[in-house]
């Protein structure tokens, strides 16, 4: 008992007030990651309910596992299960690339759209849909009633056009020493070249290539395949452990170029590294979804002002964020003008651009 006594005297007392401080810091942080969690599930339980067929929450469960009757199964097994999971695997991948890019490039504009990924995209869907497949029927598919060439050959030349816009940035950086802001300036001018680009292989182009290459642009979730959404998540969840390996050079280099120098952190290596694997992911998702604005960009931002600049829980939280947000997107698409399905890029870019303009006049105020 009087070790006890002694213990408690000799023991500072800012310490506990510290320790304290620091449990209600950690506590704030999983709170958020667990309702993001629920708020994710919610969303996608309620997205599948909605079509031109109801279905309850009972009934989608049992779709899922196939213990439902025929058409539910089908239903839910072959349309809305798909969707959600491709919205889900796209947020999460466009929403940890634009926390990357913010992060290595320290600039908070950074993402696919900006960095030229998703108009070098289009260009690659361009020469695709116009000058490899010609608008001939063989190998097409129809998007929204428009017919185009080999999907394939449309996803391999949209995932070149992406990465194309990352090898000039990075072999332009590699001959010249330059800045995070200059890389992202380079972004902008490698944007709007591709942009010129595309428009002049529209400009030769027939009507019905035009036609498909513009209703690929608008983005769409339901036109993936089970072996695409595969694809995009074995890139997803290995572009995940990346990031996550790399969450204290993050923090380290979010402190500081010196800092992180200091440290014994290449800072050249971690940004070069963390570009092409985010890159990779970006690119990825485009090809089989197309043209999916602002997710990447908001993402980070929403949970960096609620989480702060903590990459061990920034990364996984932006990435809940980012599949929350392309699904609330999607539900809007097919509930806003019913039975017509909008395009996904505009959706997102009509909830993005708001949040993202009240995060920037926030800040300016702060």
């Amino acid at each position: 008992m009087q070790e006890d006594k002694l213990t408690e005297v000799n023991l500072p007392p800012q310490v506990s007030d510290i320790e304290s401080a620091y449990g209600g810091y950690i506590r704030h942080k999983r709170l958020v990651m667990a309702a993001l969690v629920v708020l994710v599930a919610a969303l996608s339980i309620w997205s599948m309910s909605i079509g031109s067929y109801d279905l309850s929450p009972a009934q989608i469960t049992a779709g899922a596992f196939g213990l439902a009757d025929t058409q539910t199964n089908a239903i839910v097994q072959n349309m809305r299960l798909p969707r959600v999971l491709t919205a889900i695997i796209a947020g999460i991948a466009l929403a940890l690339a634009g926390c990357a890019y913010q992060s290595t490039l320290r600039n908070p504009l950074a993402s696919a759209s900006t960095l030229g990924i998703a108009q070098g995209a289009a260009f690659g869907a361009s020469i695709a849909i116009i000058v490899i497949s010609g608008g001939g029927i063989e190998n097409s598919v129809s998007y929204e009633g428009v017919t185009t060439g080999d999907p394939l050959s449309t996803v391999i030349f949209a995932f070149i056009g992406a990465m194309l816009s990352t090898v000039i940035i990075l072999a332009l950086s590699r001959f010249r020493e330059m800045t995070p802001e200059s890389i992202v300036l380079l972004g902008v001018a490698l944007s709007a070249l591709f942009t010129a680009g595309t428009t002049m292989v529209q400009y030769f182009a027939e009507d019905s290539q035009v036609a498909a290459v513009v209703f690929w642009t608008f983005g769409d979730l339901s036109r993936v395949t089970k072996p695409q959404i595969a694809i995009m998540a074995v890139v997803t969840v290995l572009a995940s452990i990346f990031f996550f390996i790399n969450r204290w050079n993050f923090n380290a280099i979010e402190s500081g170029e010196g800092l992180a120098h200091g440290l014994g952190i290449s800072v050249s290596r971690v940004r070069l590294s963390s570009m092409i694997v985010a890159s990779a992911a970006a690119s990825t998702v485009i090809a089989f979804c197309g043209i999916i604005n602002f997710v990447g960009l908001v993402a980070p931002h929403i949970m960096r002002r609620l989480l702060g600049a903590d990459y061990r829980y920034l990364l996984p939280a932006s990435a809940l964020a980012g599949a929350g947000l392309l699904l609330a997107s999607d539900m809007l698409c097919h509930v806003i003008v019913q039975p017509l399905i909008l395009p996904i890029s505009a959706i997102t870019s009509f909830v993005g651009a708001p949040i993202f303009i009240y995060l920037l006049f926030k800040g300016v105020h702060r």
